[in-house]
């Protein structure tokens, strides 16, 4: 193997998790379907989608043990500002990690997203 292409994250309610991406967290959209939505970030450099659940998740913890990272090009303080402003709740204070500064947030499914302001 030499490159992960592409992630998919089941999703209990679809419209609502396609709302707190596009309108909270400002990713863009590029397709929808009545199962999936995929998203682009930062013109395109990530993608990845949401979807309806491929098999039964009722009483199940989607998001444990999952985390999705993704490069900015902006200032994390300023990200995480915008997103408290949005109604963004943070997992905690801005990190500095080997790779550069982040911060994480968690979806309505609690995945847990990382915005990295990289070295």
């Amino acid at each position: 193997m030499r490159a992960l292409t592409f992630a998919s994250l089941q999703v209990k309610n679809l419209e609502a998790s396609k709302d707190f991406y596009e309108k909270k967290l400002g990713f863009e959209i590029g397709d929808t379907n009545p199962q999936a939505c995929i998203f682009k970030y930062n013109q395109g450099q990530a993608s990845f989608a949401i979807r309806t659940p491929l098999e039964p998740i009722e009483g199940k913890e989607l998001g444990i043990g999952v985390a999705l990272w993704f490069a900015v090009d902006e200032n994390v303080d300023d990200l995480k500002e915008k997103f408290s402003v949005n109604g963004v709740t943070t997992t905690g204070p801005i990190i500095e990690t080997p790779f550069g500064r982040a911060f994480h947030v968690k979806d309505l499914d609690g995945y847990k997203l990382t915005f990295l302001e990289a070295k």
